[in-house]
């Protein structure tokens, strides 16, 4: 919940500068909902890519304040952030939740980036890669190996699947 449309704006006339001659790595920016026009506008035609925070996994209907998948493409945003931890912990999203959604926005042509880990007592009770690997399964659950192919790559190097 951070940057008005006005604030991302002004951010992204700093920004654009500094990495419009990076060519080795992907630059995806996730912005709020009431910024998300800007930041598509202000990145058009550069190497900076724009992610929604979060959606809904419903086209429409009576889900007062969220935002769906037709809503992000016709914005023109090519990414959506799914699973972060504050999404999981303040709204209670399981992993079934955010499978659907992943399959939503795939269905959609929207690339989820998949996010994944553990809370603090989980890594210091040793439980981490059971916990990572219960996310990765449970969120990509039903996801083709094509579909793969647009889901953001999810890396975690001490997890043993």
């Amino acid at each position: 919940m951070n940057k008005t449309a006005k604030e991302a704006g002004e951010f992204f006339a700093e920004f654009k500068p500094l990495v419009k001659d990076v060519k080795n790595a992907g630059i995806i920016i996730g912005a709020p909902f009431t910024a998300l026009e800007t930041a598509v506008r202000e990145t058009k035609g550069t190497n900076i890519k724009i992610a929604a925070e979060n959606m809904n996994a419903k086209e429409s209907g009576a889900y007062t304040g969220e935002v769906s998948p037709l809503m992000l493409k016709d914005l023109g945003v090519e990414y959506v952030i799914l699973g972060h931890s504050e999404r999981r912990e303040y709204y209670h999203e399981n992993d079934e939740i955010i499978n659907e959604k992943v399959k939503s926005a795939l269905a959609h042509d929207l690339k989820p980036i998949l996010c994944i880990g553990e809370k603090l007592e989980q890594r210091e009770a040793g439980t981490t890669n059971d916990v990572v690997k219960t996310q990765i399964v449970g969120g990509l659950k039903d996801v083709t190996a094509e579909q793969m192919a647009n889901v953001v790559p999810v890396s975690y190097t001490h997890l043993t699947l």
